[in-house]
Parts: structure tokens; sequence; C-alpha cells
């Protein structure tokens, strides 16, 4: 596996090789003479099939356009998740701060086309199916980024195969599972980040396959472009997605590897001293791991200094960070809270006010726990006198009146309405047994015996010592001072005796995000108040690396939370198989859909072959326990080496999505489907490129006996060029049927023509949840 390109070339040899002569230096080591010989004798292919190839690659490059860009127009409305990707490069064209999950680098792409073609940014892609042509969209200058690179991807597969030594027919077969498939093709044609990622990740492999190709000549001028370019692909890749950290580990796992052989000392090259194999090593860490963490902060960088102003993404971020963006109305209206200021407290997740009224909590729950049959405190989403709350001390002032209230001073809250103080105690909420109950207590009962159960301590996230509490931009958590739990609430509502209205609780994880607040407003102050007086206030400045970190959290934080059901949502044990796709886009006069979907013969043909070359490393290495060697070492090497490094390719983009607990679809697959491709395109090759049986004799050792026996054997000859009759056969039977597959379900990829009930029946092969099947 740390040879992707093992005996690269070999495919297109020479049919008379020329003897090459390579200068060695006098005195020179026979390890070394053997070396620089390996360098200089890569096999290339013959002046004709180096035409062969270059027409061949000319052909698909050019089919993959018209493939990608035909019809690109249509639909002329907002389609699937263009409603986020189009939004966010409008976001960078006003420079309004948003919030995504996604790294910068493929929506910049977006809007830099949008930049070249001078729009504005106005619309904001707010629902599918809204028009593009009535609102002026260059929705054609969007899609042609991506549908540009998805066309680049399918000859940067071809030429992963010819770079690895592979036939004419297996590069072909490779690059045309990838030209004709309905799910690229569907995926890359419109405003949506798969392409970036996925042409990203094929260029990654590529420049990876050519740099271990200048293996003989380390530290050369193209040994270190290569190296370098492969680490600036991977930046692009972990830049588009953060799935793209599986492509480091597919082509981290060789390097280690390659490593690992370098570090022998009994290498049949010589040995490197451990000087040379800490160059080698610092070389790799420069390149791909220093170089692609570089450019990912640089594409931050980029996004935090175009985002300069306040957008729909400022909710996400702290105060703090808030306060770098201009026009910002949290940071312009915040006023300092005195004690004795009447206060609406917010959550800032659900957006519920801390609210009250005279009702009390049920004597028992309906799974039989008792309540305390306290007044009930609760989350509401209006705004409400029975949301006021006045903010008193926790014990008695000194000094003047006005004073302000400041982070991790100790506080009572008193209910207007009701006359009662803000209690949390040591009984289970409704709906969760482990978190406490909140309440209110009369004024006496506060006062007295259970003094300590009303007081609350202000933790403003992010403060120093000493900061003052304001309106708006502090967002703080509100701790009981004496069970140390903080005031928390959730989305599911409580039932009919409390009005359906939120469930507030103590949660015992206090440094959980979820449970913070902010107050939004003080409605006991008069409208002439001097602490309305606001004075124009510049945005202040923040550092790179903690505006980065930030991000980086909630980034994080939310992705993880995407785990609520979608109904295109699939498993990742359905995907090899193709056996439902996603609804992209509808329209009922025409009855005309966009339903992504691979194409079947191409997906389950590369799902197949990928069982096919596990049973082949299976019966090799049986043969080779009962002492048979069935393979010669340039095709055992070439199957180990080359197809197992695009196996683990495809591993590493799939199995790990079987460890997430997150909302998966089907375009998740399509960086493991390109593996599968390059697979498909080597088994082809190792299948039908080989000669007929030959009486070669092999030596198998019998056990206990020190003898041998002889016996016939297939003998697998790459022939670069010559008797590849029955490879072409195989590849012309797959394509052809790939391509009549394509064709068929071109209505469902491209959204025309509208398709009557009998057309849309006969493309549910497995059940696929088309419309207008009725």
């Amino acid at each position: 596996m740390s040879s992707p390109s093992q005996s690269a070339g070999s495919v297109r040899q020479r049919k008379k090789e020329k003897r090459v002569t390579t200068p060695v230096p006098d005195g020179a080591s026979e390890a070394a003479v053997e070396i620089a010989a390996k360098a200089k004798q890569e096999l290339h292919p013959s002046q004709g099939a180096e035409w062969d190839y270059r027409l061949a690659i000319t052909i698909i490059t050019v089919l993959a356009f018209v493939t990608r860009f035909w019809s690109i127009g249509h639909p002329d409305q907002v389609v699937f998740d263009e409603v986020h990707f189009g939004k966010f490069a409008s976001y960078y064209l006003r420079r309004m701060y948003f919030f995504d999950v996604h790294p910068p680098f493929g929506k910049l792409l977006f809007a830099f086309a949008g930049w070249l073609v001078g729009y504005d940014g106005d619309f904001l892609f707010d629902n599918i199916g809204d028009s593009y042509i009535t609102n002026n969209v260059p929705y054609v200058a969007y899609r042609a980024m991506p549908a540009s690179l998805g066309a680049l991807t399918v000859p940067t597969v071809f030429l992963i195969m010819w770079e690895s030594g592979y036939s004419l027919p297996a590069c072909v077969t490779a690059a045309g599972l990838m030209l004709f498939d309905n799910a690229h093709i569907g995926q890359t044609r419109l405003i949506l980040l798969d392409a970036t990622l996925i042409f990203s990740m094929a260029l990654s492999v590529l420049c990876y396959v050519k740099f271990y190709k200048q293996r003989h000549e380390a530290f050369g001028r193209k040994w270190w472009k290569w190296l370098l370019l492969t680490g600036v692909a991977l930046s692009c890749v972990i830049s588009t997605k953060y799935v793209g950290v599986f492509t480091f580990f597919s082509i981290g796992v060789p390097v280690a590897i390659d490593l690992w052989s370098l570090l022998d000392i009994n290498r049949r090259q010589g040995a490197l001293s451990l000087q040379e194999f800490a160059k080698h090593f610092v070389a790799r860490a420069i390149g791909l791991i220093a170089i692609p963490f570089i450019l990912y902060l640089f594409w931050f960088q980029v996004h935090f200094t175009i985002l300069t102003r306040s957008g729909p993404g400022d909710d996400f971020m702290t105060p703090e960070f808030q306060e770098t963006l201009s026009d910002n109305l949290m940071t312009m209206s915040s006023v300092n809270i005195e004690y004795y200021d009447h206060l609406t407290l917010r959550h800032k997740e659900t957006k519920t006010y801390l609210h009250s009224h005279p009702d009390v909590y049920p004597l028992r729950y309906d799974d039989g726990r008792i309540s305390s049959q306290g007044q009930q405190v609760t989350g509401y989403p209006h705004n409400d006198t029975n949301n006021h709350w006045q903010i008193l001390p926790g014990s008695p002032l000194t000094g003047s009146t006005g004073q302000k209230v400041k982070h991790g001073d100790i506080v009572k809250l008193r209910h207007l309405v009701t006359d009662t103080i803000l209690l949390t105690h040591d009984v289970a909420s409704p709906y969760y047994p482990t978190n406490q109950e909140f309440t209110t207590v009369s004024i006496e009962d506060a006062a007295g015996t259970r003094h300590n159960e009303t007081l609350f301590e202000i933790r403003i996230d992010g403060a120093k010592p000493g900061q003052e509490f304001k309106t708006m931009s502090s967002h703080f958590k509100l701790v009981h001072f004496t069970s140390r739990v903080a005031m928390w609430t959730h989305t599911s509502p409580l039932p009919d005796w409390a009005y359906k209205q939120a469930e507030i609780n103590g949660n015992k994880n206090v440094q959980q995000s979820s449970n913070t607040w902010y107050v939004e407003e003080i409605p006991s102050l008069s409208l002439d108040s001097d602490r309305l007086i606001r004075e124009p206030r510049k945005p202040k400045r923040m550092p790179f690396l903690k505006k980065y970190l930030e991000l980086q959290r909630a980034m994080f934080y939310h992705n993880n939370a995407l785990t609520s059901s979608h109904p295109y949502a699939s498993f990742p044990i359905a995907w090899p198989f193709l056996l439902r796709g996603v609804s992209f886009w509808t329209e009922n006069s025409t009855r005309s859909q966009i339903y992504f979907l691979g194409n079947p013969i191409s997906w389950w043909l590369s799902s197949a072959l990928l069982a096919v070359f596990l049973g082949i490393l299976g019966a090799d290495q049986l043969a080779l326990r009962r002492g048979m060697d069935a393979l010669d070492d340039r095709t055992r090497s070439r199957i180990y080496n080359s197809t197992g490094f695009f196996f683990l390719t495809w591993a590493a983009h799939y199995f790990p999505f079987f460890l997430m607990g997150r909302q998966l679809f089907l375009h998740h697959y399509l960086p493991a489907h390109l593996a599968s491709t390059l697979v498909t395109g080597a088994l082809v090759e190792f299948i039908f490129n080989i000669e007929p049986l030959s009486s070669n004799e092999v030596s198998i050792v019998i056990p206990g006996k020190r003898k041998t026996a002889s016996i016939r054997k297939p003998v697998r000859e790459r022939l670069g060029g010559q008797n590849l009759l029955g490879a072409w056969i195989a590849t012309s039977a797959i394509l052809a049927l790939v391509f009549a597959v394509f064709i068929f379900y071109a209505p469902l990829t491209y959204g025309k023509p509208g398709l009557d009930v009998a057309g849309v029946v006969a493309r549910k092969w497995l059940n696929y949840d088309l419309h207008f099947a009725k």
C-alpha cells in the first residue's frame, strides 16, 4: 500500500525497450548504481501508445464538459441545497456575517464567481423553487463553477490510472464510470460544495501518485513539486468539508508505510542514516501537514476579512466576537444593568423568555413522581408581563443606589406579577428526573429558611473579573449558589397543565453551552434615561486565532447536533447498493423532477468488484499458505500496492460514516464511489489483460519433504497495448451498458423532459421514491 504507482508505466512500455545509459559517479556503490538505473529506466509508452492515451483523455474531457454543462440553465429556480450555498455567496458579496458548519473555501469560490460577473448579492435564495430569472440572479455563472470542477474530475481519474501505470482500457473504464454517472453529474451542476470536495480529493490522489513516482530522486525539484502540490490539494479538501480528513487518512497511511520502509536498515536500495531519514520525515511533515494547515487557516482569515458587517450568524458567536462586527445591534443597544432593574431574560438557543404564572405543578406526573406543587416556572416564546423579573442583591448593598451588577455577583430574581422569588431545590423536574425543579416562593420564605435556595450567581461567558453585566451583549449562565446547577430549557413542550410551554430546570452539567441566557431589555428604564444615551462605537479587534478557535467550537458543536430526522436521509449500508436517492426539485405543471441518484449499473458493478478484490487477496494468501505462487511478482505488487491503495481510499471515505450520529445522505458516498471506480478499472485490467495458460514451471514446497513438484500456472504479462482485446471488449460492454442506463435516467438528472406515469414507474427499480408515479 505504500506504492500506489508500483511498476508505474509498466503497461505503457515500448515494444522494444531501449537501453538507457545512466551516468554514475566513479566509486559509487552497487546500490547507488541500481537506484540510478531504476530512476532512469521507468518504462514509457511508445509514441503511438502515448497518442492513444492523449486522444482518449481529450475525448473524455470534452464529453465530461458536455454532460455537466448540457442545459445547465434548467431549472431556472432554486434547487435543493442551493438555498444554503447560494445564500452564503450572497452574504459574502454583502459582507454580512453568517454561520455554517463547513469551512469557507468552497463557499468563497461561489462568491468569487458572483463577484466576477458583477453580482451584488441582493437575492438570498430563501426558498426552493424561487425564480432566478425574476430576481436577476446570475445563477448560470454560479453553477458553472462546480460544473467545471465536476468535468475536470473525470480526466483527473483518467490521469490517476495513467500515472499509476494502467493500460488504456483500465483508464477508460475508470474515467467512463465517472463520466456517465448520474449522481456525479447531478450533484456537480448545482450550487453545492461536493464538486469542489471531490475534485480536490481526486487531485490529492493524483499528486501523491506523481510524488511517489519520484521516490528514486528524493529531494529533487519534481519530488518537492509533487509533494507540495499534494499538500495544497489536501488543504482544499479539508477547507471545503471536514470529511476531507478521510483523504488525509487515505494518503497518510501509505506515507507512514513508506517512511517505515525507509527506516529499514536492510533496504535493497541501501540503508539511510538517521539524519537522512529525519530529512524525509520533516519534508513530508511540512508538505502534508504544515502546508495544508497554513492554507486552511488562510481561508478562515479571508472569511473573517470579508465578513465585517453584522449578519444572521451573529447569534452563534460570543458578544466579544460580535463586537468586532459593524452595525451589530446587540452591542449597539447594550445597556449596563443595575440592581433593582426590571429585566426580561431570554434563552440564547430556543429564544424563550424566563416566565412564571400563578398555576402550580401537578401533585403527580404521568410517571408517578411527586412534584413540590410549587408555582410553575416555564419558558414562554412571546413577550408578556409574566416575563418581567427584578434583579435583587443576594445580600444587603453598601453605598449609594444605582450600583451595577457584575460578573460573579450573587443575586436573587423577583417575579413582579406574583411577587415571588425564583428558587430551585432538590426536587426532580417534570421531564428530567436528574435535573432540579425551578419554582418560586414568597418573599417571606426567601428571606427566612429558604434564603440560600434563592441565591444565584451571574457567570458571564468569557468575562474578566469585575466585568459589568449588560443587556444583549452579556451572554451568561445563571448558576444556583448552593446546588451548583445552571438554569436550562429545551424544546420539548410541557403538557396541557403548563399550557405546552417550555420546561425550565436545573442542569448539573454547568458548562453545557445550551445553559446560556441573555437579558433582552430593561422595561423599567424610562426613555429619557441617561443610560440609553449611546456614543458611536467602532468595531473592536479580536486576535485571529481567538476568532478561529471560537468559530471551530461552534462549527463542530452544531455539526454534531444535526441529528434530526429527514425524509431523504439514509444509512451508509444502503449507499453502495443505491437503494434510494433524494428528491431535489419538482414542477407539477410539466411533471418534471430532479432526483439525485447514481447510475445503478456503475454503482452495482463497482460495489461487486470491491468484494472481488477482497476475494483475490484472500485467494492469493490462501495459495501462498499452501506453497503455491499463482501470481508473478509484478502482478502481486500491482494488486497489493496500487489497487490496494485505491481500495484503502474507498474504505477511508466510507466506513467512518458508520460512526457518525448526524444526518447522512447519499451524496456523502460520492468520494468513496470515485475510489471504487479506480478499483474497478484496475480489476478490469487484472481480469482481462492476461496471456493464455503457459507451461512455465513453478516450485512448490511440499510440507515435511525436501523436494519440489512441477505444475502449470497462468502467467500474467503486462503487455502495454498488445493482446488487449479481452480488456477492450469488457470496457466497451461495461461503458455501453452504463451509457444506456445514464440516458435512461437522464430526465431525472437534468430535470427534463417530464415523464408520464409509465415512464416514472419504469425507473422505480428499487422502489425509488419518485414523484408523479401515479
